[in-house]
């Protein structure tokens, strides 16, 4: 089991390289973490955007452009198009958000033509390195499902389960975040979590248990969840934490982040090939790690499917 991100570059470097295409590679911390990933011998770029600030942004990275592939493209929303039909074509394994905002990005992913659909629901996971609790921990959904319903949680979670698998969590445990571990009819995340909990006793998700409504202080802390004398094996010791909300994913992530100096990764499950998406804002180490994470995403089929919505006498 993999407990931090170095583990994670680790286990990809003796594997075959991957070609990740960058929709708007415009950045220097975009160009330094596909500079870093290609000399480790991770992956290798397909690089589209301007090709004036690209080739600015790659003088401060120290990349050499001539050393890649390179699709000279300064619209941003063709850029994203352009990347996302190499992915889904086959020329690309890997597809890696840039310099774009993430709705516009999302759009090329989800274009019915030529982007990443499955039919099944994509969505985000934050990967944070807690190293004080001995594990990885996995954050869903903080940039993707904006206010998802019971059905659509479910999805998320499996989404979630699949890549904590990846990492050789076998039997992940899911809590299901609000703002109290007490059930309020006045406050829809707790009940989704209690139906949430239910449906992982009735053996509705795979490998995985799910429990909830947690407050986020005794779905990670041990300590915290003996304080208020929680009755659960997922308490305190939780892999995954499903947020209700998109606002409140990626505050956690953020304020991990900006707040704590922490590690973290971002991806997309739930597309054809596995999607690189963080932020903007993020440094070039953030987004080496998401690539290597995308890289042990490209090696592992999904058979996973969630029981809900169907009728069993």
């Amino acid at each position: 089991m993999m407990t931090t991100l170095d583990h994670v570059v680790d286990a990809v470097r003796d594997r075959p390289m991957k070609t990740v295409a960058v929709a708007v590679a415009e950045h220097e911390s975009v160009l330094s973490a596909v500079k870093q990933a290609a000399e480790m011998g991770i992956a290798e770029p397909v690089l589209v955007g301007g090709m004036d600030e690209m080739a600015a942004a790659a003088e401060k990275a120290g990349l050499d452009l001539s050393d890649c592939a390179v699709i000279d493209q300064s619209n941003d929303l063709a850029a994203a198009g352009v990347a996302t039909e190499l992915v889904s074509s086959g020329r690309a394994d890997i597809l890696m958000k840039g310099q774009i905002h993430t709705d516009d990005f999302l759009r090329a992913v989800l274009d019915k033509e030529r982007g990443l659909r499955t039919g099944a629901i994509m969505s985000h996971v934050f990967l944070l390195e807690t190293t004080h609790l001995g594990r990885l921990t996995m954050v869903t959904d903080g940039a993707m499902n904006i206010a998802p319903d019971l059905v659509t949680k479910a999805e998320i979670i499996l989404n979630a389960v699949y890549l904590a698998q990846v990492f050789g969590i076998d039997k992940p445990n899911v809590g299901v975040l609000a703002a109290t571990e007490l059930l309020n009819p006045k406050m829809q995340a707790t009940m989704d979590a209690a139906a949430l909990s239910k449906m992982s006793e009735r053996r509705q998700f795979p490998n995985c248990c799910v429990d909830g409504p947690f407050a986020l202080d005794n779905a990670v802390s041990a300590l915290a969840a003996e304080i208020k004398r929680m009755d659960s094996a997922v308490a305190g010791n939780c892999d995954i934490l499903l947020v209700p909300t998109i606002e409140a994913g990626n505050m956690l992530a953020k304020s991990f982040v900006y707040l704590q100096k922490g590690r973290v990764a971002g991806v997309l499950v739930g597309a054809s090939a596995p999607v690189v998406l963080t932020s903007r804002a993020d440094n070039a180490e953030a987004k080496l790690l998401s690539i290597a994470t995308a890289m042990l995403m490209a090696d592992l089929k999904r058979t996973s499917r969630l029981k809900i919505g169907k009728v069993h006498f």
